[in-house]
Formats: C-alpha cells, sequence, structure tokens
C-alpha cells in the first residue's frame, strides 16, 4: 500500500521513478546535500537505487519515502520519510525541503504529516530521528515536532545527536 499523505499547504506522494530528475537535483544541491549526504554530490544512479529501496519499504512496512509537493502548483518542496540506518537497522524519521524555501515551515509540516501517519495507521510506538548537531535548523524542527534528545555520539567522524519521540 502506498498511502498519500497531506500537510496544511503540500501533498506528500509516495516517490516515484518519474520523480527522480527532481528529486536528484534537491539531492544533491548545496544546501540539502550537506547533511543529507555529508556534501557528497551522489550520482544519479543512487537517487534511483533510494527510490527502488522506498518502493520495497512500501511493499514491506506501508512506509518509505514521500515527495513533498505544493498543492497549488505542484512544485517540489522537499522530501520526508521513515528510512532504515545504522546497524542494527533502525528506522528514523527523514525529511528535507527545498534550500529557496527554508525557514517557512514545510519541515515541520513534512515530520508531523509522516508522524501522525506513523503513529496513527501505522501505530507506531516509538519513532526516532538523528541529525548532525551543526544541522541547527533540523534540531530545530525536531523540536518543534515533540522529539527529545537521548544522546550524542561521533557516528562515522560527525558529531551526531539521536531524538526519540513516543506515542
Amino acid at each position: 500500500m502506498q498511502t498519500s499523505l497531506s500537510s496544511a499547504r503540500c501533498d506528500l506522494l509516495p516517490v516515484t521513478q518519474a520523480d527522480a530528475p527532481a528529486v536528484h537535483e534537491l539531492w544533491t544541491s548545496p544546501g540539502v546535500r550537506r547533511y543529507l549526504w555529508d556534501d557528497e554530490i551522489i550520482p544519479r544512479e543512487r537517487t534511483d537505487e533510494a527510490i527502488a529501496t522506498s518502493d520495497d519499504l512500501f511493499e514491506q512496512h506501508d512506509f518509505g519515502l514521500w515527495v513533498l509537493r505544493e498543492r497549488i502548483d505542484h512544485s517540489l518542496v522537499g522530501f520526508a520519510g521513515l528510512w532504515p540506518f545504522r546497524e542494527p537497522q533502525q528506522f528514523e524519521l527523514l525529511y528535507g525541503v527545498n534550500e529557496r524555501l527554508w525557514g517557512r515551515g514545510y519541515g515541520v509540516e513534512a515530520a508531523r504529516a509522516v508522524i501522525d501517519y506513523a503513529f496513527g495507521t501505522l501505530k507506531m510506538p516509538l519513532i526516532r530521528a538523528s541529525t548532525d548537531k551543526a544541522n541547527v535548523a533540523s534540531v530545530r524542527v525536531l523540536e518543534k515536532v515533540g522529539f527529545a534528545m537521548t544522546r550524542r555520539e561521533t557516528v562515522n567522524g560527525i558529531d551526531t545527536v539521536f531524538f526519540e519521540r513516543e506515542r
């Protein structure tokens, strides 16, 4: 099941291969890739692989990645979802917004839509998230949507903060 979600201004639609060019452009933009890919400019194939992984996640778990599209003009605002990280694998809230739209509340909208779905529809008891300590905007989003920091550690040389939110 690939469920569409919504926020105040946007529709969140499961990412598809048709979204790949726009998503790849977003993921390789300087501000987004800085924290999403540790500033690596990923090849297009990696974007395609992530979209295929999202398809598999939706098939297996009823969640993956959604693209966040402005309801009025359908432009790509960003993305959000629940994504596997670390070993052993843990699913975490993930989101990102087009740089030209930073500071306008889209990250909070996207995060809330995914959280509401995870708690309300999927009945998850807990949602995790993590970000680089230096990513002050992302830390602020997590705090605004009710996450509490649980720990801080260095992961792959990066000062990382971990958060949780219970249902």
